[in-house]
């Protein structure tokens, strides 16, 4: 299991975890990995509705994945200015399974998750935990408010790799579109990890 560096002053640290707005595949439940897909009229309305709470937090680095759903998120939330692209921020690749519905999947792979088999064609498990600690590790490098822009099933594999889980219990949360979570250290235990906030709609 990789070990990621913790930061000069962890109880100071702060990840906003932003999941992007409604598309219509994440409205049909289809896997969005690298497929491009906008924003839906609902999903533009969402985002929007991000940027109150957004432009209350002193924010020191603004990161999204390259997918045009999550950077038109950050941008309509009021910090496309800020932004910088990050490609770790990127969803699964689902490979095979791109746009295709878990019941589906199902049928030809009883039980199967995405956390624990991945996809053929696509990322393992394993793929996405190490892309996880890398992109911790320049997290925890960072100083000050951090805001992320990602995707569903990215950001569930972020936070239980924050906490030093393995990726498989990705599967026990849930996040909805344009909601926010925070990813800090304990203040009483500083260098703990701790998921301070998760699935918070705007």
């Amino acid at each position: 299991m990789t070990h990621v560096q913790q930061p000069a002053n962890p109880s100071h640290a702060k990840i906003y975890l932003v999941r992007h707005g409604e598309t219509e595949w994440s409205l049909s439940g289809q896997h969005t990995g690298r497929t491009d897909v906008a924003l839906t009229a609902r999903g533009e309305d969402e985002a929007r509705s991000l940027e109150p709470a957004l432009r209350a937090i002193r924010l020191d680095h603004v990161l999204t994945s390259p997918a045009q759903r999550a950077r038109q998120t950050c941008t309509l939330a009021g910090l496309g200015q800020a932004a910088e692209i990050e490609p770790d921020l990127a969803e699964w690749d689902y490979g095979d399974y791109e746009g295709r519905l878990s019941v589906d999947i199902r049928k030809e792979r009883p039980g199967w998750t995405v956390y624990r088999d991945g996809c053929p064609g696509g990322e393992t498990a394993d793929d996405v935990s190490s892309r996880a600690d890398r992109l911790i590790t320049r997290l925890r490098s960072l100083s000050g408010n951090i805001v992320v822009f990602s995707h569903g099933q990215f950001c569930c594999s972020l936070a239980v790799r924050w906490i030093g889980l393995p990726v498989v219990n990705g599967q026990h949360f849930q996040l909805g579109t344009a909601s926010f979570s925070v990813l800090a250290f304990n203040p009483s235990h500083p260098g703990v990890p701790v998921i301070a906030h998760w699935n918070s709609s705007p």
